[in-house]
């Protein structure tokens, strides 16, 4: 009942942080209809491209000991020599396709979700051994739908084989006549077209089985909505977590504080340590208002930038230090400034008119 009460209440969407620590547990969302779909399509390719190498090249080592039994050598060299070539023709078939069919197998996995090592899933676990929660698995709804897929999937693909397989029975009294290569040419074909039908409705399982699986695994890592807040306290509380967040924080409003730079009407420096991007509207502020500082490199930065926009620049040292100390980002520059601001202001505004009068 308590677990019942639990999972109703589970109505959020997981965290990123929740599907990754799953992710390192081993607990990715995972349909094998996907991997037996790249497997059939391993089967295929190995039935269009293999069968003929089969027939061309093991056929005329195999007839020998068919047609000539009576001209094979039995001493110990010979023997050894004709079983290492026949051994050889083998691999050189069935490497290729025991190739094909691993690559199928992996790409089965890969195209589900990343790569994934975790010793988590086979550590062995008490509750496990429980009867009653071994029970409640066997009957639980994800082993019922699994059951019926099943069911269904063998119940199909057995209909598409006899289907496709019933009309060439005809044939079967005229194939002892074949030689081997016919015979394989034979089984090519058949094989091809079963192939063709069943990948055709593996396709549409596999699919279906795909976006559920999805659907599924989201629905098993829900989380309540006092989890959500839990993981969030958990996450700020991380030393390591808020350093990250300040960085980020204070990354974006150094951001914000250099596309202001070239709003300023003036820069009053140190010159190099100390530098305060000034800018004044006569009709909306009563006093100039900070929109960029800083010390060192963020100094040169606004220099830099100022000298871009054909920003004035004005050494003052001791001004320079005296507001960057006293005003932050967006404030009015206190009154015991104003004297020494203004003869600033109004240097720059006698100098944009001398330009603007040139």
């Amino acid at each position: 009942m308590a677990d019942d009460t639990d999972d109703a209440q589970k109505t959020e969407e997981p965290t990123a942080k929740k599907l990754e620590d799953a992710f390192k547990k081993g607990q990715v969302p995972k349909s094998q209809e996907v991997s037996h779909w790249f497997m059939t399509i391993g089967i295929t390719l190995v039935v269009m491209i293999f069968i003929a190498g089969l027939g061309n090249g093991l056929t005329y080592d195999l007839l020998k000991f068919v047609e000539q039994p009576h001209a094979i050598a039995t001493d110990r060299f010979h023997l050894g020599q004709i079983f290492g070539d026949l051994g050889w023709a083998v691999i050189f078939v069935v490497a290729p396709a025991l190739g094909t069919l691993m690559i199928a197998g992996l790409l089965g996995n890969l195209v589900q979700h990343r790569p994934v090592f975790s010793a988590e899933r086979i550590k062995p676990k008490l509750e496990k051994l429980s009867l009653l929660k071994g029970t409640k698995r066997l009957f639980s709804l994800k082993s019922i739908v699994e059951f019926l897929k099943g069911l269904f999937k063998i119940t199909l693909v057995g209909s598409i084989a006899i289907l496709f397989v019933l009309p060439s029975m005809d044939q079967l009294p005229v194939v002892v006549s074949y030689d081997v290569s016919q015979v394989l040419e034979l089984i090519q074909d058949q094989a091809l077209l079963l192939l063709a039908g069943v990948v055709a409705v593996m396709s549409i399982i596999a699919g279906l089985d795909f976006m559920y699986q999805r659907y599924n695994h989201n629905k098993e890592l829900r989380m309540s909505k006092q989890e959500i807040k839990d993981e969030f306290k958990q996450t700020e509380g991380d030393p390591m977590i808020r350093a990250r967040l300040r960085a980020l924080r204070a990354e974006r409003s150094r951001q914000r504080m250099m596309q202001s730079v070239p709003e300023a009407d003036v820069v009053i420096t140190n010159p190099t340590h100390f530098a305060v991007a000034l800018q004044y509207k006569p009709d909306e502020e009563r006093a100039p208002v900070v929109v960029a500082k800083g010390m060192d490199n963020i100094a040169a930065k606004i220099r830099e930038l100022a000298n871009e926009n054909d920003i004035p620049i004005v050494e003052n040292p001791p001004l320079a230090r005296a507001l960057h100390k006293a005003c932050d980002l967006d404030d009015e520059i206190p009154y015991e400034h104003f004297k020494a601001v203004a003869e600033i202001i109004g240097y720059v505004m006698r100098l944009n008119k001398k330009k603007q009068t040139n």
